[in-house]
């Protein structure tokens, strides 16, 4: 999934979990609980993680906020996509 310029920079350099309002688009197929690579703006890969919302999820809530994830969805599992617990930096 490629970030947003702020999301990259919580992610890589305060460790924060990925949140969907950070994502600007999702490539690939994925359930959840897969493995995940993120990249920044300029296409590099800046960590990888457990996803929280398979691919056709985050692509319905990516740039969203995370109170929104149960309207949109209908449900919410957890608030980020992938959490700091599950995420490494490359």
């Amino acid at each position: 999934m490629s970030l947003d310029e702020g999301a990259a920079r919580v992610v890589v350099e305060q460790g924060r979990s990925l949140l969907a309002v950070g994502v600007k688009a999702v490539s690939g197929d994925f359930r959840r609980g897969e493995l995940v690579s993120c990249l920044d703006a300029s296409g590099r890969e800046v960590a990888r993680g457990l996803a929280n919302y398979s691919a056709s999820e985050t692509r319905r809530i990516m740039g969203q906020a995370s109170e929104k994830i149960e309207s949109i969805l209908g449900y919410i599992d957890e608030p980020e996509l992938i959490h700091r617990d599950n995420l490494i930096l490359v």
